[in-house]
């Protein structure tokens, strides 16, 4: 068992990292942190799973103040969250963001949750719409392995966010306004480290409407 040492040892090292990450960071630009804190002009949303493995800013190589970022397990844009749709209504209307994308990575334990039939109740309850979209993608997926099966599911479930991200109020009105918002889906492969554009990419609500009455397809 962990004693109050070992957990008071585990924090301060984050203190410790922190301290030398500062120092990096003003060895390369003594006016990084006094340029950082008079303003947030992010061009990005990225919506994230919470995995620790997937760090936005890390594995696209960019720094604080770059990308306005929101993590939930399996990346889901649900209605009735409203910690999301408040960040998404942010990220468009306050800080103008130019790229929403939804970036889910292969192996996803969320997705996995889906196909199993034994998970704590609140967690079966987060899932359940992946649930939908492995039920409605079964004839698909059947002749695959369990890791294709998984694998091809967070595929399937960035796009079914990107569709639903198109459903947001927010969104059709920055379109009707005429604001250069895109929305696009990635996927990341924490095996290689590489990020892959699953080339769903929805700019306008003409686009928009196609890709929601494509729904079927899955």
């Amino acid at each position: 068992m962990c004693n109050q040492h070992d957990r008071n040892e585990d924090i301060n090292q984050l203190f410790i990292n922190n301290n030398k990450w500062v120092d990096e960071i003003n060895q390369r630009d003594a006016s990084f942190f006094s340029n950082l804190s008079k303003q947030q002009a992010p061009d990005y949303l990225w919506i994230g799973c919470s995995d620790s493995r997937v760090p936005a800013n890390e594995l696209v190589k960019m720094d604080p103040g770059t990308i306005f970022v929101h993590r939930n397990i399996a990346n889901l844009v649900n209605s009735s969250d409203m910690n999301i749709l408040a960040v998404i209504q942010y990220a468009v209307e306050i800080l103008k963001v130019k790229h929403i994308i939804v970036n889910g990575h292969y192996g996803c334990g969320g997705v996995q949750a889906a196909i199993n039939t034994s998970n704590p109740d609140l967690i079966d309850n987060w899932i359940r719409a992946i649930r939908k979209y492995y039920q409605r993608a079964k004839n698909e997926l059947k002749n695959l392995s369990k890791e294709e099966q998984v694998d091809k599911l967070c595929e399937i479930n960035v796009v079914e966010q990107v569709r639903n991200i198109c459903h947001i109020p927010v969104i059709k009105k920055a379109w009707r306004d005429g604001q250069a918002l895109s929305v696009h889906g990635f996927i990341y492969d924490i095996k290689d480290g590489h990020l892959h554009n699953l080339n769903v990419t929805i700019d306008n609500s003409d686009d928009a409407e196609k890709m929601v009455s494509r729904e079927s397809s899955f």
